[in-house]
């Protein structure tokens, strides 16, 4: 018995609890077509007001048509019709600009004046145009140098490059800036310097990169022959120091030991005589000496000694004075 009746308690409980499950789903459709209808009514209102948007629009279109139709025969609305043309044109080109492919452009500044810096390179040329990359050339290591001992450590530039992001301007900046003051006016630091520009042409960045790297290495190449050179020099010195102790140790030992030490001598040929070389001239030619080339000889002698007693008479009448 107990059993039946909490079976139909059960029972009870899912029905109560589908029907309550089917109140909540009538309950969330009506709702549903409740949004829906006042969507609708939202979207026909704003369609309304779009539509006499419109409208409206179209009024004030006429009416300015109505007005220019009007002002055609007036002078301000040509002036008016004048300029839009005028705008129109700009924009256009400014469009065909944009739809270009710009091509940088290279100027070569040959002379930069001392204490400028990239930094106002840069200040100075970009009212003229895009300024992109900047290189300055640093000054050469023995110059940094004999600055740094002079109490100087400023570091000043030779030359330069930089880059236009349209290579028009380039060419305009190099035509109308060569040989004008860099300053506008007499209190900067850069008046009384003039600019030093050209414009190379078909020239690019890939171009300075290659010859700074080619620099580079041949600076390399020859501090390496340099030092192997170096090197070579304190080699042979430290041989030649080697063998003149290892000989000087020899001697001391065949001195110890009582043998004779050899000492090296140096022989020198005493240059022969105008005699001498005749007669070997002879003596190849033939086998017996002439008269004649004797006399020869003999004369050249004399005059060899003639001069030997002009220059004595010289001296010494300079001595005796």
């Amino acid at each position: 018995m107990e059993r039946r009746e909490e079976k139909e308690e059960e029972e009870e409980e899912r029905r109560n609890a589908a029907h309550r499950e089917e109140e909540e789903d009538e309950a969330a459709a009506n709702s549903r077509e409740d949004d829906d209808q006042d969507n609708s009514d939202d979207d026909d209102d704003d369609k309304d007001e779009a539509d006499d948007q419109e409208e409206r629009k179209k009024n004030d279109d006429d009416d300015e048509e109505e007005g220019e139709d009007k002002d055609e025969d007036t002078p301000s609305g040509k002036k008016k019709r004048a300029n839009q043309k005028e705008d129109e044109k700009q924009q256009q080109k400014v469009t065909s600009c944009s739809d270009r492919k710009c091509v940088p452009g290279i100027i070569y500044l040959g002379h930069i004046p001392p204490r400028l810096c990239p930094k106002h390179l840069r200040t100075m040329l970009t009212p003229y145009g895009e300024v992109g990359r900047i290189f300055l050339q640093p000054e050469d290591g023995m110059v940094r140098r004999k600055k740094k001992k002079a109490g100087s450590r400023r570091c000043d530039f030779t030359e330069g490059w930089v880059e236009f992001r349209d290579k028009r301007v380039a060419k305009r900046v190099a035509a109308s800036l060569h040989n004008t003051a860099m300053g506008t006016r007499k209190r900067q630091r850069f008046f009384y310097d003039l600019w030093c520009i050209k414009y190379l042409h078909r020239f690019q960045w890939t171009h300075l990169s290659e010859r700074l790297a080619y620099e580079q290495m041949v600076l390399q190449q020859r501090l390496r022959t340099e030092v192997s050179q170096a090197k070579r020099e304190t080699n042979f010195y430290l041989n030649n120091v080697d063998k003149s102790l290892h000989l000087d140790k020899q001697r001391k030992r065949k001195q110890k030991d009582g043998q004779q030490v050899q000492q090296k001598t140096w022989d020198f040929t005493q240059r022969q005589t105008e005699e001498e070389i005749q007669m070997k001239k002879l003596k190849k030619h033939k086998g017996s000496v002439s008269q004649k080339h004797l006399d020869k000889a003999r004369l050249i002698q004399e005059k060899s000694q003639s001069n030997v007693s002009l220059l004595a008479k010289i001296f010494n009448s300079s001595q005796s004075q």
